[in-house]
């Protein structure tokens, strides 16, 4: 279908390229179609972006699932140190990841609340989905100091958003470095 080959050819471009840099006449020479084309899909690059942003969040959400599930047997703190390395090659690899991050860290300023109210459901379920990992594990292991799963599962997801940044902006030694640091304190601090 053109509209899905024009979200994921433009999902590649706003990762390269930025909101402002990307090119619709470019997307569309891509494609294999006309600028105008686009707009039988999209009403303009505004609507188009966030689309391939929704569309990236919605992978990305899937793959997380798909990693949790892949470790599901594995002790906690296997699972949440390896979201790290998950993440690190997610990050290398994945065109989606990249612009979700590019997003992130550098919206459009005239979208920015629309960039939001996509990001925090996206963020809103990966705080619901690591309490219900932390509640479960907890149950198992007995590993965890604290039932306040919930502020537990924020804790984790500001150390990880800080390693991210990272990554970002100083790329994989740094991230690493950060990792090194901050990882056995954070583990000491959440376990009995």
């Amino acid at each position: 279908m053109k509209a899905d080959h024009i979200l994921q050819t433009a999902v590649g471009h706003f990762a390269k390229e930025g909101f402002e840099g990307a090119s619709l006449s470019k997307i569309a020479e891509e494609v294999g179609i006309k600028k105008p084309s686009i707009y039988a899909h999209y009403k303009g690059k505004d609507d188009l972006f966030l689309s391939a942003l929704q569309y990236s969040l919605n992978t990305q959400k899937s793959h997380l699932a798909a990693y949790f599930n892949s470790v599901r047997d594995e002790p906690l703190e296997s699972i949440l140190y390896g979201y790290f390395n998950w993440f690190a090659k997610e990050s290398q690899d994945n065109e989606r990841m990249n612009f979700i991050l590019r997003v992130a860290y550098f919206p459009p300023l005239r979208l920015e609340k629309e960039v939001g109210e996509l990001f925090n459901p996206f963020f809103d379920s990966m705080h619901r989905h690591l309490t219900r990992l932390l509640r479960e594990r907890d149950r198992q292991e007995k590993v965890l100091h604290s039932e306040d799963f919930s502020n537990a599962a924020l804790a984790y997801l500001t150390v990880t958003e800080g390693t991210m940044t990272e990554l970002v902006y100083s790329g994989m030694d740094r991230y690493e470095s950060r990792l090194q640091a901050v990882w056995p304190i954070f583990w000491r601090g959440l376990r009995k």
